[in-house]
């Protein structure tokens, strides 16, 4: 008989709905919603959603997150004449750009740009409000505030494209627009107009640890599945009272990749291969165009990459007269 494969949860026991630990005393908001119970999630982890506890800055964040939405999707809406069929059939091409390079810094008019920017300042707002109710949050129920940081790291890239590099090349039509295809189209376009980040370091490092946090990620929640048969899931008893899962776990990374992984240093591990992922991609994008014009020729100066050998013959421009190029 074939062993028993977790990939899903297979028994989902239901206990009564648990609305954690209690607020601390002098709390202005209460956790709301009638907490229930959902299969389709009990595959993958806890059934139980609910209750919530929205607090003053993720109310707000909400409330600046739809305005935003709203925003960027009556303009995209707006390009199609505001017919509902083409905007379902051209959503992913549909955007809304920021303004153009004439405008520098300056507040254009709406249909030129006004509109990215007020979409701009809302989405950042949401973003902001959100990470104080991240870090309030943990700091009320006596958590590290290790998630607030992480999401900090990616906030530090989305401030990098949209705000900080546009003051520093001083016109908002370096930032990025508002669209799934426009934004893709954006980086393409970035990319060949300074040379090719693949030869910006800090692009090869973010790629790096890019695929570094996706393969350790991977790998610790196989690991953690291929034991839980032996309770290897209940990650808090195996850190203070480590058994045959932890044991085994530990033993199969020292086979395989070649270094010890306990419940707790992996998690730090794939913690910093993440959050080194946005981090240096922000330090990249900032340096392109601000201190590096053409990445190509920085890796060559810096003998990164090769330089293209001289194969074909001088090209002869008929208006200079006959004289070579």
């Amino acid at each position: 008989m074939a062993e028993y494969q977790n990939i899903f949860t297979r028994v989902q026991v239901h206990g009564p709905a648990y609305a954690g630990v209690a607020l601390p005393a002098g709390s202005v908001w209460r956790r709301s919603g009638k907490p229930g119970f959902m299969h389709l999630i009990g595959k993958f982890g806890d059934a139980q959603i609910g209750p919530i506890y929205l607090g003053t800055t993720g109310l707000l964040s909400l409330i600046c997150g739809f305005i935003a939405i709203e925003i960027i999707g009556l303009n995209m809406m707006a390009s199609v004449n505001w017919d509902p069929i083409q905007f379902v059939r051209q959503l992913f091409w549909l955007g809304l750009e920021p303004p153009a390079p004439e405008y520098g810094l300056k507040f254009p008019p709406l249909r030129q740009g006004g509109w990215w920017l007020m979409a701009g300042f809302f989405l950042t707002a949401a973003i902001l409000l959100w990470w104080v109710r991240m870090y309030r949050r943990a700091k009320a129920l006596g958590m590290g505030t290790h998630v607030a940081w992480a999401f900090a790291s990616a906030i530090w890239l989305y401030l990098v494209l949209g705000f900080i590099r546009p003051l520093l090349m001083g016109s908002w039509s370096e930032a990025v627009p508002f669209g799934i295809f426009p934004h893709l189209d954006w980086t393409a376009a970035f990319s060949i107009r300074y040379g090719n980040l693949f030869y910006n370091p800090f692009h090869m490092l973010s790629i790096a640890f890019l695929y570094g946090s996706a393969l350790l990620f991977a790998m610790h929640g196989a690991t953690i599945l291929a034991v839980s048969r032996f309770g290897g899931d209940r990650e808090l008893e195996q850190v203070v009272d480590r058994g045959t899962a932890s044991e085994r776990a530990a033993l199969f990374w020292r086979w395989t990749m070649g270094f010890n992984a306990t419940m707790e240093s992996i998690h730090r591990w794939a913690w910093w291969f993440a959050v080194l992922t946005p981090l240096c991609g922000g330090i990249g994008i900032l340096l392109t165009g601000t201190v590096v014009d053409n990445w190509y020729l920085w890796a060559v100066k810096h003998h990164v990459a090769p330089a293209y050998p001289a194969v074909f013959p001088p090209v002869i421009d008929p208006a200079a007269g006959g004289a070579s190029q």
